[in-house]
Order: C-alpha cells, then sequence, then structure tokens
C-alpha cells in the first residue's frame, strides 16, 4: 500500500518530480497520481528510506539509484504477441486492409511507441513478415520502436531473448525468426535491420510522422487526463489519413470520433478518419533571415515605408513570425483592440487578445496546419458598457519554397452592421409573437431533449470512471506481474543454491563416513557438530544421541577431562597438535589406547576437529 497522500505529502512528492526532471530529464508530472505515489513508495521501501525528502537526499549522492527508482516506475512488463486474439485481428483483418491502399513499392511506416525490451516491435516484423515475406518485408517495411527506458532500450537492441521468453511463439515461428546464440536466441538479421529503436517522451517529444500503425499498448492508462489527450493529439497527426491506432485493452478513445472511427472496440483498434482536422500540434515553423550592410540599410528602409502603409491601414492588422512573435500592430489596432507598440516582440499568446474576445491560438494552429485562410464573423467585443463586433481574418503567409513563415490577422468592425441585424432581429421577433404557443411547445421538446442528454452526459461520466478504474486494475495487475517474474526468478536462484548445498552436505557426509577413524567436530563451545561412522563404532554411541551435546559432559570410554587442555590450546593457538595417548574403553568394554590428532575448524566461527584411532602398538598387542 501507498503512503497516505495529505496536502503535506502531495507538495513533498511534486518537489521530488520536479528534481527528477530537472537532474535527469524525466517528466513524470503527466503520469497518474495514484500510480506514481504507489510505485515510488514502492522504492523507497526497498531502501529503507520513509520521506520523500530523505529520498531525494540519496538520489543526490547516489546517481545508481536513478536506474533503479526508473525500473520501478517504469514496468516493462511484455512477451511476443501479448493478447494473441487482439494480435490475431491485426494480422487478418487490419494488415490486409492496410496492404490494399498502399502501392506495392510504397515504404510501410510502423511506430511501437513504448517498447519496453523489444518484444512489441519484433512481433510487428514478424506479422509482416508472414503477410509478405522476409524480403519484401525487409525492403518495404520500417518500423519504429521509442521508449523512455534507455535500460529497456539496451536490452532490446540486442534482440537477444531465452527460451523462456519465446514460449509464446509456435515451434516453427522461433525457428524461422531466431536463430541460437549461446543459451540466447537473436532476432533474424535481416528483419531486425528494419527495426529502429530510440529513446523518445511521447509527451513532449514530436512524434514520427506519416504513420500506417501505431501501435501504443498499455501505456496511456499511467497518465492522467490532461496527459492523454496531449499524446492524442500527436498521435492523431502522426498518422496518415486512413492510419490505424492500437491500443492496449484498458484504452480507449470514447471522446474523439471526430477524429477516430472504431474498427474494433473490443480489441482497441482505431483508424483515423479521412479529412479530420482536430489536430493542435504542428512542427516549428522556419524563420526568416534578414540582411546585412549595404543591403540591410535597403532592407531597413523598404520595411520602414512598409510599415507605415500597414499602420495607416483602415483595418486593425496584426502579424506574426513563425515563431508566434508579434511583429506588427497597425494603428487601427492600437485604437480597436487597445494594444501599443510595446507588445511587438512579445509572444501573441501572452495577449490579451490571443484568447478574448475569441481563442484565436487554436485558429492560428488549424489555419498554418491546414495552409488556408480563415474566417469569423461577428465576434463580440466588450469594453466597458460599449460592445464592439468584428469580423477576423487569419491568413497563413508562406515563403520561398512554400513553407509557412508568418500569420497576418485582421479586425475589420462591422459594429454598425451588427447593430442594424440586431434590430430587424428586434422586428422579426415581434412580429413572431404570434407564434408563442407553437415556441412554448418547441421549448417543452427542447426541456426533454436536454433531460435526454443530461442522461446521456450522466452515462458518459460513469463510463469514464469505470474506464479509469479499468485503467487502474490494469495497472496493479502488471506490477504483481511484475512482482511474480521477481519472485520466480528468486524462487529459482533459491533452488539452485538448495541444491548445491545438499550436494555439499552429501559430499561431506560421504567423506566423513569413508574415514575408518572416529572423527568428531566440536563448536566453539565445545559442543558436538559431527559424529561419523567411525566414532560410532569406537563408543558405541550414536550421532543422534550426541548432536549438540557438549563433548566433555559425555560419559563414555573415552577419558575427555584428559583432553581438555589440548583441545584449549588448539582453540587459543589455531594450531594442529598431537596425537595424545590417552587409555581408554571401546564399546565393547576392551581397553584401548587410543590416539587423539586436534586441528582447528574455520567455519561457522571456528571449532576443533578430533580425529580418534586405536593405537597401533595396541593392536600389535
Amino acid at each position: 500500500m501507498g503512503e497516505p497522500q495529505d496536502s503535506e505529502g502531495n507538495e513533498a512528492l511534486e518537489e521530488l518530480l520536479v528534481f527528477i526532471r530537472e537532474a535527469r530529464g524525466f517528466d513524470f508530472t503527466g503520469y497518474k497520481r495514484s500510480t506514481l505515489s504507489r510505485r515510488i513508495h514502492k522504492r523507497m521501501t526497498d531502501v529503507g528510506i520513509h520521506s520523500h525528502p530523505d529520498y531525494r537526499d540519496l538520489l543526490e549522492t547516489n546517481t545508481d539509484e536513478f536506474a533503479a527508482l526508473f525500473n520501478t516506475i517504469l514496468i516493462n512488463v511484455t512477451s511476443f504477441f501479448r493478447d494473441m486474439e487482439a494480435w490475431t485481428l491485426l494480422q487478418h483483418e487490419v494488415v490486409p486492409e492496410l496492404l490494399t491502399t498502399l502501392d506495392p513499392d510504397q515504404e510501410i511506416r510502423v511506430w511501437s511507441a513504448g517498447c519496453s525490451s523489444g518484444e512489441e516491435p519484433y512481433s510487428l516484423a514478424i506479422m509482416f513478415a508472414e503477410a509478405l515475406g522476409v524480403e519484401e518485408c525487409a525492403r518495404r517495411v520500417k518500423i519504429y520502436a521509442t521508449d523512455v527506458d534507455e535500460e529497456a532500450l539496451r536490452e532490446a537492441r540486442s534482440g537477444l531473448y531465452t527460451p523462456k521468453s519465446l514460449e509464446a511463439l509456435p515451434s516453427e515461428m522461433r525457428e524461422k525468426y531466431f536463430e541460437e546464440n549461446g543459451a540466447q536466441f537473436s532476432f533474424l538479421p535481416d528483419l531486425r535491420r528494419r527495426v529502429i529503436f530510440g529513446r523518445h517522451d511521447i509527451t513532449r517529444d514530436a512524434p514520427i510522422s506519416r504513420l500506417d500503425l501505431l501501435v501504443c499498448r498499455n501505456t496511456l492508462m499511467y497518465f492522467n487526463v490532461e496527459a492523454q489527450t496531449k499524446i492524442v493529439d500527436r498521435f492523431h497527426f502522426a498518422l496518415r489519413p486512413a492510419g490505424f491506432l492500437f491500443l492496449g485493452k484498458a484504452e480507449m478513445l470514447l471522446n474523439d470520433s471526430e477524429r477516430f472511427e472504431v474498427v474494433n472496440m473490443r480489441q482497441r483498434v482505431f483508424r483515423r478518419r479521412v479529412g479530420s482536422n482536430g489536430l493542435t500540434y504542428h512542427p516549428a515553423p522556419l524563420k526568416l533571415r534578414t540582411g546585412t550592410g549595404a543591403e540591410g540599410n535597403s532592407v531597413a528602409r523598404a520595411r520602414q515605408l512598409r510599415d507605415l502603409v500597414l499602420d495607416a491601414g483602415p483595418t486593425a492588422l496584426i502579424a506574426l513570425d513563425g515563431d508566434g512573435t508579434v511583429v506588427v500592430v497597425n494603428g487601427q489596432a492600437r485604437t480597436q483592440l487597445g494594444l501599443t507598440t510595446s507588445d511587438i516582440g512579445r509572444p501573441f499568446q501572452d495577449l490579451e487578445v490571443s484568447y478574448r474576445p475569441v481563442e484565436l491560438r487554436s485558429l492560428i494552429d488549424q489555419s498554418t496546419h491546414e495552409r488556408r485562410t480563415l474566417r469569423v464573423n461577428r465576434v463580440e467585443r466588450r469594453v466597458g458598457e460599449e460592445v464592439q463586433y468584428f469580423d477576423i481574418l487569419i491568413q497563413p503567409l508562406t515563403g520561398p519554397g512554400g513553407l509557412h513563415v508568418a500569420t497576418a490577422i485582421s479586425f475589420t468592425d462591422v459594429t454598425v452592421a451588427t447593430h442594424l441585424k440586431s434590430e430587424v432581429k428586434r422586428v422579426r421577433e415581434e412580429l413572431e409573437t404570434a407564434y408563442e404557443e407553437l415556441q412554448s411547445t418547441n421549448e417543452e421538446l427542447e426541456t426533454t431533449n436536454e433531460e435526454l442528454q443530461s442522461s446521456v452526459e450522466e452515462l458518459e461520466t460513469t463510463n469514464e470512471e469505470l474506464q479509469s478504474t479499468n485503467e487502474e486494475l490494469e495497472t496493479t495487475n502488471e506490477e504483481l506481474q511484475s512482482g511474480n517474474e521477481e519472485l520466480e526468478t528468486m524462487n529459482e536462484e533459491m533452488r539452485i543454491r538448495t541444491d548445491e548445498l545438499d550436494e555439499a552436505r552429501a559430499f561431506l557426509e560421504a567423506v566423513l563416513t569413508s574415514i575408518a577413524a572416529g572423527v568428531v567436530v566440536l563448536s566453539e563451545d565445545l559442543k558436538v557438530k559431527s559424529w561419523n561412522r567411525g566414532a560410532i563404532d569406537l563408543w558405541g554411541l550414536r550421532a543422534d544421541e550426541v548432536i549438540g551435546e557438549s563433548f566433555f559432559e559425555l560419559d563414555f570410554g573415552l577419558p575427555t577431562q584428559k583432553l581438555r587442555p589440548v583441545v584449549e590450546r588448539c582453540l587459543e593457538t589455531r594450531k594442529r597438535s598431537g596425537p595424545v595417548g590417552v587409555e581408554a574403553m571401546s564399546r565393547i568394554g576392551r581397553p584401548i589406547t587410543c590416539d587423539v590428532f586436534f586441528s582447528p575448524f574455520g567455519g561457522n566461527h571456528g571449532g576443533v576437529v578430533l580425529m580418534m584411532e586405536e593405537s597401533r602398538s595396541d593392536d600389535a598387542d
């Protein structure tokens, strides 16, 4: 369970995220806070830290901890053809339809966003190779595979996988697309060269363009709604018209039907609509260059004359360069819109006129992207008690080569005409009084429609809440699967170590059993740790009767107290000694002379090994 997120804990978490972004360039601020908090707290628990400030101190002093933290946050759970039913739909329905829309020699562009350790892009390569053949796939298909996790990308670039990783593939597919490489298998080199890996942050970096297929499975669910919206905007820009988008089972596009149509909702396959223009992302425009020297002076004079003409124009005009910076504000714009010459050089988005009385920034983006003039008629603007009306014209300007270099925005004052239209409208409304009863009926119908609309909105809200819960459950499932894989690895290591330990124990027992002399191992506190077969035959005591007992308190035919000084000296000096001859009584009651050898024992904090055997001179007698 994650730590409680009170206001103080939330603030500390946000400060930690800002530090991570500034220190390493990883921006996790768009991720869902519940998931982030849970994963960061798991890593803090692993290293024994209980507060975000203390964990930040650890990150500052131990740069290796960043890698461990990123591996904890970025749950890399993947496999070849994960969710086989969805991949089957992709292979048998989507890919054939995609191929029919392309010329036989046209390149096929695919993007695997959030590719983790590479199983997904290699699955895509196999799928297209099955549809086109290996040689045709290697010639036409280009797959871009991106992730923010550098460690996962290094593993993906190697193209090496264990036999366990390939268990999901049919045997004939493993043999066709993988080559044995020591204890692992490497992906087919001809297809590997068509997969391009690179680090990419889908929330910040420019998207790959002109795609036929974009695969981003179980990645969006880690982001909040705002970040998901920005990512989908980039995906829409990246896809060509009629290009396909393949999401994870916990993700869907509920409120984007204008730009994407559903191919299969169950398997989360969508298609970009032809002619959709809901794009809000676009690449940076080209900057203009200026001359120097005499040529620069001539240009400056021409620019001054141009500015005078523009400034005297009858229509309010604002011009922006390719970066969105204000470069022209003419006289009418200053008079009617309240701008000043000091606004020249400022970003247009910082000016009030960019969003009031109408949102112009998105219209400018649309005009730039579509390269066409946009018009907004009769926009109302209030200045105190005065009301103004403008027709606004947004015109993209292109330079050499058809590149976008600037945008001109003109405001035509239509206040008088609008007031006249308002008067006509008022008279018309008076003439329509006779239709009040009909209007009343219409209003009742509209009320009913609004109630129905309200019910629909409530259902949509409930659906979105269920979707959010589903995403959380899927995230938790990913975490559990990751933890289960770690436990399986640890269990395998423990089994190997146990087998090695059992083998060593069996070996030692066999050695001790094979020694004819009596061997007794004493611990540092002089208790019996081992009692071999020779000791049993010599003294008649079983091992289970003496193990753990004090050696010098045992009652058998050897007078152990005579040996105590030698044992203690051996413990102290850690040197071998003996033999020491001692008169003793064997297990059958026969007097013998027993030679005892003493050797220090270094394992488990030290001890002494006693080797006892009947004196040879005794045997001779």
